[in-house]
C-alpha cells in the first residue's frame, strides 16, 4: 500500500467506493491557503505569495450572480504545476463551465448545494475525468438538505465565510454540521471555509475538520509565509 506524505499530514491510500479515485485515511488536518481575487493582477499576486510554501491551495471563483463578487474568468486561471489545487466554484450554473474546469485538471472541484445543477451528474462527470468532487453547504442551509446527494461527493465543505470575500466569521456553532456529516457520510473529507485564524484552528481540527481553508489570516497578513507557519505549529 502506497503512503503519501505532506506537511503535517500522513495519508494512507485505500480504494474509493464513490469514484474509483484513491481515498485517504486522514490522520491530521491540512492547512489549505485560499486565493480570492477580483482581477488577473491580484490573482497572480496571491498565487505567487503562496508558491514558496503552500502544498495544496483553495481557489475561489465567483460569477457575480451566485456570489456578489466576480473573479477572473476561467480562461485566466492557472497555478504552478507543483501545487495541488481545489477549485471552489461559487457559480449559479456550474454545468455551463464543466468542460473548462476539467481541462484545468485540478485535484477537486467544489460546487454549492444551493447551485442550479444536477449535483450527482456533475460529480459523476468529474469522477470520469479523474477529479474529485466537493459539495459546499452555505451557513444557513441545514445539512440535512444535502443528505440525498452527499454520498456522490468525496468532500463536504462547511461554509461559514463571507461569500466571495476573504475573511468572515468562523461560526463555531456550525461544528454541529461537521458531526452530522461524519455520521451520514463517514468516508467524506470535511473542509471548513470562513474565518479560520490562530484562535480557532485547533478547535476546528479537534472537532473533525480535515481541511482548513485559510484566506484572510494568511493573505492579509504582512508575511503570508510566517502566518502559515504559525498555524502549522498549532496543529
Amino acid at each position: 500500500m502506497r503512503k503519501v506524505y505532506t506537511h503535517k499530514l500522513l495519508l494512507v491510500e485505500y480504494p474509493s467506493d464513490i469514484s474509483g479515485l484513491p481515498r485517504y485515511n486522514k490522520l491530521m488536518a491540512i492547512i489549505c491557503p485560499t486565493v480570492t481575487a477580483f482581477s488577473e493582477h491580484e490573482y497572480k499576486e496571491q498565487i505567487l505569495a503562496l508558491k514558496p510554501f503552500a502544498e495544496r491551495i483553495h481557489i475561489d471563483l465567483m460569477d457575480g450572480v451566485f456570489a456578489p463578487t466576480v473573479s477572473p474568468d476561467l480562461a485566466y486561471v492557472w497555478w504552478p504545476h507543483e501545487l495541488t489545487v481545489d477549485i471552489h466554484l461559487m457559480y449559479k450554473n456550474p454545468m455551463d463551465h464543466l468542460e473548462r474546469l476539467i481541462a484545468l485538471k485540478p485535484r477537486m472541484v467544489i460546487i454549492h448545494n444551493e447551485a442550479h445543477v444536477h449535483h450527482m451528474h456533475f460529480a459523476a462527470e468529474l469522477h470520469k475525468a479523474g477529479i474529485e468532487a466537493g459539495l459546499a453547504i452555505l451557513h444557513d442551509t441545514p445539512v440535512e438538505y444535502a443528505y440525498q446527494i452527499m454520498h456522490s461527493f468525496d468532500h463536504i465543505l462547511v461554509f461559514s465565510g463571507n461569500l466571495g470575500h476573504h475573511g468572515g466569521h468562523a461560526d463555531l456553532g456550525l461544528l454541529d454540521k461537521v458531526q452530522k456529516i461524519k455520521a451520514h457520510h463517514p468516508d467524506a473529507e470535511i473542509g471548513w471555509d470562513g474565518g479560520i485564524n490562530d484562535e480557532n484552528i485547533v478547535q476546528l481540527m479537534q472537532n473533525g475538520v480535515d481541511v482548513l481553508n485559510v484566506g484572510g489570516f494568511i493573505q492579509k497578513s504582512g508575511d503570508p509565509h510566517a502566518a502559515y507557519d504559525k498555524l502549522i505549529q498549532l496543529l
